[in-house]
């Protein structure tokens, strides 16, 4: 088998021959994944003042959301692995079986917006780390030369299709420079510091929101995790690289942006980056690996982005997909502010939790296996399965509005409620799973759909 065979497999199963990455490609492909600048980022927004987009919690509270939303999330996000490596197509195509052919239309719009909004803030965050590295030691800052060259890196990257990128890439990068960079910046957030003191500094004790950002963070990838287990040579491989991969650096990661602005008393997600690089020569060589790598995200983006788009337009090649993709969010990244972050993980995790949990009770109620009439013999709609989705949408928003101010402005209308049971991802991924569940059991439908 040449790897020449997948970089642009399209939307139909991936044949045997093709089905090649292993529990240990998974593990060092979603662990790279998760080794984000962004998370980082995320890990400051628990902890930043509410008037900074903040949620201003105290430190004990922010790592007790981290590592439950990593829990749940990480679970869920390896169970989407797995149906993945089951049904051997991508993500939106899947989403056929659920909710129709012109049904797995919508999701796959929101998805197209979610993989071009990560692509963007990936890019933003890249040429702000690389600026601030740039600045320091040449005197240049050049955010926007930075975004367009990163931007053309995510591209090539794309071009490579997941094997490629995982036996290419990933394995080939210095994956214990990146470590050694992360076990640095845990040093220096704490040098100079007292760590008693950081742990009992006053805060929220607002647990759920905190959840609900960090979970939204991992679920983020739901809806592209089967575009790479695909590959996966079993469903077993696929869970276990997949949740594994994803979950060690988590926890980490947030925990570290949180730390880090607490001890160096940040003000706005931008000044993290820009304090690590005034940190000493080990911090810009730290920061340096971190933007290096945060290029796998990048390409993750880009490349499902368009492999989403060919749900919608089978007969164009992916190529060109990718390039488009590749140029609409560098086009993106030169106009969008990052501070306008928060609200964007918290309106797609009210979509996609909700979402994820009608494929899981679809997939379960189907025996737990698609077979390829169940993806490509759907039937048109299954308004059902829709209405079931979009339910647990609605009870998210309900209970924690997120979005443009005119969307929140709008369901304001409806007198939201604070969830008593926790947060708005939970309540609202039970109702969802809950009528999906009850909707697929009185359809009646046959465990195999005729094609």
């Amino acid at each position: 088998m040449s790897e020449s065979d997948t970089p642009s497999w399209g939307i139909e199963p991936v044949p045997e021959r093709l089905r090649v990455l292993g529990v240990l490609d998974g593990l060092l492909l979603w662990s790279n994944l998760s080794v984000s600048l962004l998370v980082i980022v995320a890990g400051a927004f628990l902890v930043l003042p509410p008037s900074e987009f903040g949620l201003g919690l105290s430190l004990p509270v922010a790592v007790a959301a981290i590592v439950a939303a990593a829990v749940v999330g990480n679970v869920l996000l390896g169970l989407g692995g797995l149906i993945g490596a089951d049904a051997r197509v991508p993500t939106m195509v899947l989403m056929r079986a659920p909710l129709g052919r012109r049904g797995s239309y919508l999701p796959t719009a929101l998805n197209i917006a979610q993989c071009l909004g990560w692509s963007v803030f990936e890019l933003i965050i890249i040429a702000t780390g690389a600026s601030a590295l740039s600045e320091q030691l040449f005197g240049f800052g050049g955010v926007p030369f930075w975004k367009i060259l990163f931007g053309a890196i995510a591209t090539a990257l794309a071009f490579l299709g997941p094997v490629g990128f995982v036996r290419r890439y990933v394995r080939k990068f210095a994956v214990w420079v990146v470590v050694a960079s992360l076990l640095y910046l845990c040093w220096w957030s704490l040098h100079g510091e007292h760590p008693v003191g950081l742990w009992h500094r006053g805060g929220a004790h607002a647990f759920w929101p905190g959840f609900d950002l960090v979970l939204a963070s991992v679920i983020s990838w739901t809806p592209l995790v089967a575009d790479y287990t695909r590959f996966a040579r079993s469903r077993r491989a696929a869970f276990w690289g997949t949740s594994l991969g994803y979950f060690v650096p988590t926890v980490p990661l947030f925990a570290l942006g949180a730390v880090i602005a607490l001890s160096r008393h940040i003000s706005d997600a931008p000044a993290l980056l820009t304090a690590i690089a005034a940190g000493g020569a080990a911090s810009v060589l730290a920061l340096l690996a971190l933007t290096v790598d945060e290029s796998d995200e990048a390409f993750a983006n880009v490349y499902s982005g368009a492999v989403s788009l060919q749900n919608l337009l089978p007969r164009i090649p992916q190529r060109l997909l990718v390039a488009a993709v590749a140029a609409t969010a560098t086009v993106g990244a030169l106009v969008v502010d990052l501070r306008n972050y928060q609200p964007f993980l918290y309106l797609l995790g009210s979509f996609f939790v909700p979402l994820f949990a009608v494929l899981l009770a679809d997939w379960l109620l189907a025996g737990r296996h698609y077979e390829p009439a169940h993806v490509f013999g759907a039937p048109e709609v299954r308004p059902e399965m829709l209405v079931a989705w979009l339910a647990g949408f609605c009870l998210y928003q309900w209970l924690s509005p997120v979005g443009p101010g005119w969307w929140t402005s709008l369901v304001a209308h409806t007198h939201p409620h604070a969830s008593p049971w926790g947060g708005a991802s939970l309540p609202s991924f039970a109702l969802a799973f809950a009528l999906a569940a009850l909707a697929r059991a009185l359809s009646r439908r046959p465990i195999l759909a005729s094609a």
